[in-house]
């Protein structure tokens, strides 16, 4: 597990922000509660899902998935360690100092990242309203329309 951590994280930290503007596309930064890890994020906040599966519920996590070349991991790659179960293909990262999941690699989407819209700097949870994802029957649910693709 540890060769998968430090190949997840040697690929996001060699992307770069993707610099092409797009018209609902900014630039956010967001991180950890204890402020060691920091990431920004380019893209369009109308994406973020709300998932019910058993991880999501229990932390509470919005997604906002994106192409890696719209991630930059800015600092604490070292402050970060993962946790997978399953089928182990998604790797769900926190911070080792206090907890928090600012991001991690979906299973629906590996070769993406997952950010933790609630970990964006100044999020407004109140002026979001998230698309639902069914993860509870994740199977069926990605065979139909799903919200962020």
């Amino acid at each position: 597990m540890e060769e998968a951590h430090s190949e997840t994280f040697r690929a996001l930290g060699a992307h770069r922000l993707n610099s092409s503007p797009k018209v609902s596309m900014q630039t956010y930064e967001g991180g950890c509660h204890c402020g060691r890890v920091r990431f920004a994020v380019t893209a369009d906040l109308g994406g973020i899902t709300e998932c019910n599966c058993s991880i999501c519920t229990k932390k509470g996590i919005w997604h906002l998935i994106v192409p890696r070349d719209q991630f930059e991991l800015l600092s604490g790659k070292d402050d970060l360690t993962t946790y997978t179960f399953n089928t182990g293909v998604a790797q769900h990262t926190f911070c080792k100092h206090c907890g928090m999941h600012p991001f991690y690699v979906p299973r629906s989407d590996p070769d993406k990242v997952d950010v933790n819209a609630r970990c964006l700097d100044d999020f407004d949870i109140n002026a979001i309203t998230p698309k639902k994802f069914d993860g509870r029957n994740w199977e069926d649910s990605m065979q139909k329309d799903v919200p962020w693709r």
